[in-house]
């Protein structure tokens, strides 16, 4: 049974405070005040400020001495070089991969990382110049089962059906399937390999994902590509599914080679 032997993991709240202040700066365009980190993060100012100066020590953080405001330091350069650069990891494997889909196809072509039931992150991108109403970053995170990577997820996830149908009640589409639907596509997508989502998530863009599988069978990550409705007719679709689901085959292979 899936992470039936999995060992429990005590929480350490200064660790998981210290990880929310990072994640936050991160993603902010511009540095923030103690106190806005403190109340989008529901903290204590006087523990905000701790946690600030011990990741401020390691030059994980900086701050304007003018302004007082904090964004993120150098020292997240280094431990982001050595996860670029360790060899044969997804991202590695996948960057120019993506850069043939995207040209071939002008769709924004994404590699996914799927840790569990809850999240997906974005490892690896390329943008095609096409506009699309999808704004991600590599670090971007989503509901693991949204949209076509989502329905890839449960399709071959082996997590028990009503953990998923949980996650699937809190999702929010623009034009939301219901899960008996969903449920039918799922299946589907075990049969072919590959998920197609026209609309459901966002109006207008379509969007493709394959799995890549690991030695048990079960998906460990995701190939994904974003395009305009308009762009991906049916017959465009199939064949951009087709490309992505013999990258992902390869993927897969080089990653069981270098495990």
């Amino acid at each position: 049974m899936p992470n039936a032997k999995s060992p429990r993991v005590r929480a350490v709240p200064a660790v998981t405070r210290a990880v929310a202040i990072l994640r936050l700066l991160s993603r902010s365009p511009t540095p923030q005040s103690l106190k806005t980190i403190a109340e989008t993060l529901d903290l204590v100012p006087s523990t905000a400020l701790h946690i600030v100066r011990a990741l401020l020590a390691e030059d994980l953080l900086q701050v304007d001495p003018q302004t007082k405001r904090y964004s993120v330091g150098v020292g997240m350069l280094p431990l982001a070089r050595a996860v670029l650069e360790n060899a044969a990891d997804f991202p590695s494997l996948m960057r120019p991969k993506l850069e043939e889909l995207s040209s071939r196809y002008g769709v924004m072509a994404i590699g996914v990382e799927v840790p569990d039931l809850d999240n997906m992150i974005v490892v690896a991108l390329a943008r095609s110049q096409a506009p699309v109403r999808l704004h991600v970053d590599i670090g971007s995170r989503f509901p693991a089962l949204i949209s076509a990577t989502g329905r890839c997820v449960a399709a071959f996830s082996g997590q028990p059906e009503k953990e998923i149908e949980k996650r699937f009640r809190l999702l929010r589409w623009h034009n939301a399937p219901t899960y008996d639907a969903w449920r039918k596509e799922v299946d589907q997508v075990r049969k072919q390999g590959f998920s197609i989502d026209r609309g459901n998530y966002i109006a207008g863009v379509t969007i493709v994902a394959v799995p890549v599988l690991n030695s048990r069978g079960t998906i460990s990550h995701t190939v994904a590509a974003v395009g305009l409705g308009s762009q991906l007719d049916r017959a465009t679709s199939l064949a951009l599914a087709r490309d992505m689901r013999a990258v992902a085959q390869a993927i897969a292979g080089q990653l069981a080679i270098h495990a």
